[in-house]
């Protein structure tokens, strides 16, 4: 199992230049690489994979203007990219799709590209990693090499690679690392279930008598924030208008929401630990994202929290603590009464016949066929919970 460690590049405006130079022929070459594989697709119906395009870009001038290993890299990425696609369209021609997948396309002409350096070939000394730049790169600008410090909290024994990641005018070091995986004796039979929401973040609910709720309300207050000051930047300017104080806010925002996303999906693994709880159930429905419907301000506030993230990040710390993870739809769940023992159809497959034994009487009230009260977002996790371990 992997893990990743982030820190920001700050150094001299020399080596910065550097790494803009590589982000930037790394960008160059991956271009170059789709359009390699799109013509490939385009004529024969065949998608080529990353040693291919590696094979195909070595005369390329971008692919020389680094590192051999680091552009090869780049070139694996774009074959990562069409793999993806071939998985897309066998998910088209069996149906599971809505619409057809396009392949895939360029990134902005002149922008910047992750560029990745496998561990073998860097070397610390002194607490610095040298990276190297090729002989290409010697020959036209005289330099061989560029040195970043090591984090004080990272072994390097275990590091696996190192990418310069380009985002919101800042430069990214992320250090790749594995991860050893914890060896839990949790009980599978007990469960938490999580609702998702926006001033909940989320609603849990164990089958042993716990449950929590991770505030959404600071987040929320976050975005409106952020997006208050996007749009009072962009008013009467042209469409695409974008600064640096623009990216400024939008990496800070984003610095935001991943703390959060971290701190969240371990207060949830925490608490499972602690509670001797195997099982996670995660209420999600397909598409909830860009498909839901709650209006212009309530879709702008509910999109802009990185539930799915939060998802992904819990998923990932259950597989290095043993923990299953379950993943179940939210069709029904706010209608249905968990305290009734309703039962709970899938999204259209419900029965015609099919009625909730209780009622939503307003947002957050759920009422029950003996007029008990309970709040609506435990009612849903608790539901998703027992139907998920039936």
């Amino acid at each position: 199992m992997f893990e990743c460690q982030q820190i920001v590049i700050k150094t001299d405006k020399d080596t910065e230049a550097i790494i803009e130079y590589l982000c930037r022929e790394s960008n160059n070459l991956y271009n170059c690489a789709v359009y390699y594989a799109r013509q490939i697709w385009f004529k024969t119906k065949k998608i080529v994979t990353g040693f291919d395009l590696t094979a195909a870009m070595k005369t390329n001038r971008h692919f020389n203007a680094g590192y051999a290993s680091s552009m090869q890299q780049t070139c694996i990425n774009a074959g990562e990219a069409f793999k993806s696609f071939r998985q897309l369209l066998a998910k088209s021609k069996a149906g599971d799709l809505i619409q057809n997948p396009k392949a895939p396309n360029y990134r902005k002409t002149g922008g910047l590209f992750t560029v990745t350096y496998p561990k073998r070939w860097l070397k610390v000394k002194n607490g610095l990693i040298r990276f190297p730049l090729g002989n290409q790169v010697k020959a036209w600008f005289g330099i061989r090499e560029f040195f970043l410090p090591v984090p004080a909290n990272l072994d390097w024994s275990i590091v696996k690679e190192v990418r310069l990641l380009p985002r919101n005018g800042c430069f990214y070091a992320e250090f790749v690392y594995s991860t050893e995986i914890v060896q839990t004796q949790l009980d599978p039979s007990n469960a938490l279930g999580l609702d998702p929401g926006l001033n909940n973040w989320l609603t849990c609910v164990s089958n042993i008598g716990t449950s929590f709720i991770v505030d959404g309300k600071h987040l929320k207050s976050l975005n409106q924030w952020y997006n208050k000051q996007i749009s009072t930047m962009k008013d009467a300017k042209p469409q695409g208008f974008w600064s640096r104080t623009l990216a400024d806010i939008t990496e800070k925002r984003n610095r935001q929401m991943r703390d959060a996303v971290n701190k969240a999906a371990r207060i949830v693994i925490s608490h499972c630990l602690e509670n001797n709880i195997g099982t996670i159930v995660f209420e999600w429905n397909v598409g909830q994202k860009d498909s839901i419907n709650l209006g212009s301000k309530t879709n702008q506030k509910f999109v802009s929290v990185p539930t799915a993230k939060l998802k992904t990040r819990i998923s990932q710390l259950c597989e290095q603590y043993g923990i299953r993870f379950e993943e179940t739809e939210e069709s029904y769940t706010s209608k249905s009464s968990y305290l009734d023992n309703d039962e709970l159809p899938k999204y259209g497959e419900k029965p015609n016949e099919w009625k909730p034994s209780g009622k939503r009487v307003k947002r957050g009230l759920y009422r029950t066929a003996k007029f008990s009260y309970v709040n609506a977002d435990c009612n849903g996790a608790a539901k998703c919970d027992s139907f998920s371990l039936n």
